[in-house]
């Protein structure tokens, strides 16, 4: 997606909160919300990476306190070119991770203990792998003012009714009330749809090159997908528009997703293995020296076991934090 397209999509959503405004408070409700929109995409430039990583919880962890997740985003930052970020832990069973930062200069990532302790090694450096091209493509800035931008609308629209209550002028002002509530906060996903998904394949395509193995991350986005739909995410439950940061949303349906079906995503993933000659997850090998990304001393090369099933029990990840 270019960066003309963004703007544009930026702007359209900054346009929304205008005709919510004007709906609930006339010309001088939309000159407030240009204001208020203004402010928070300023604010939002400097402070993003604060402010969603204070709403996660997140711990920023070393090479003393996590030395294996660490260094295996270290080693995959250096493969992809990429200054070295700050690195989070999330202590939350739900399987996620997302990245950060208005740039890569001031990015960060970070992953939830139920991921590190349901992936194996090479599985989490598809993840954050993802992460990082996230950070490569430029994704985490739009995504985070995107995200806080819509989060704004939905509010401003559900306290529509609220503000139009009192108002005697007649059944016009109710009906531009409830076309406020229905219609701004379904506007303002379509904008998010369009940002979210496209980048997803962008991310998932620098991933498994920065990585060098799309299976590893095609297998971990099969059992994240699974798992972020059961075990209860309360973040995304206060802030729906949250989900889109998430390598997998928490709530996904074909039709209102902020990300493209990962049955899809797979599918593409496994097209570029093939594309690439790259091993299947079981059969990792030792990749050629010639690599542009990275020395092969700075790739995970651990072999993963294969998917455990009901008669096999689980290996504990070597980053699990909390060593299950």
């Amino acid at each position: 997606m270019s960066g003309m397209k963004t703007t544009m999509l930026l702007a359209a959503l900054t346009a929304l909160f205008m005709a919510l405004g004007y709906t609930l408070g006339g010309s001088g409700g939309a000159v407030i919300a240009l204001l208020v929109a203004a402010g928070m995409n300023l604010f939002t430039f400097w402070n993003a990476d604060r402010i969603v990583l204070s709403m996660h919880g997140a711990r920023e962890v070393d090479a003393q306190s996590a030395p294996d997740f660490y260094d295996l985003v270290r080693d995959l930052a250096q493969r992809a070119a990429l200054p070295m970020p700050r690195v989070y832990i999330i202590d939350q069973d739900a399987p996620n991770a997302f990245a950060t930062g208005r740039n890569p200069d001031n990015a960060a990532v970070a992953a939830t203990t139920g991921l590190l302790s349901m992936l194996s090694r090479d599985e989490v450096a598809g993840v954050m792998a993802h992460e990082l091209g996230h950070v490569k493509n430029r994704d985490t800035l739009i995504m985070t003012m995107v995200a806080t931008i819509a989060g704004a609308i939905s509010m401003l629209a559900n306290f529509g009714l609220f503000f139009r209550s009192g108002d005697r002028e007649g059944h016009g002002n109710m009906i531009a009330s409830l076309l406020a509530v229905i219609v701004a906060p379904f506007a303002a996903m379509i904008v998010q749809m369009a940002i979210s998904r496209t980048r997803e394949y962008g991310a998932d395509r620098a991933g498994a090159e920065i990585s060098g193995n799309p299976h590893a991350l095609a297998s971990a986005l099969s059992k994240i997908a699974g798992q972020a739909q059961r075990i209860p995410n309360p973040v995304a439950e206060r802030n729906p528009a949250a989900a889109q940061l998430y390598i997998v949303p928490t709530h996904v349906s074909e039709l209102f997703s902020t990300h493209p079906a990962t049955e899809k995503r797979i599918a593409a993933l496994q097209d570029m293995a093939a594309e690439m000659g790259a091993p299947t997850i079981g059969r990792m090998t030792e990749r050629p020296r010639a690599s542009a990304l990275s020395p092969v001393a700075a790739a995970p090369t651990a072999t993963p076991p294969a998917t455990p099933t009901a008669a096999q029990p689980r290996r504990r990840s070597a980053l699990d934090p909390h060593g299950r």
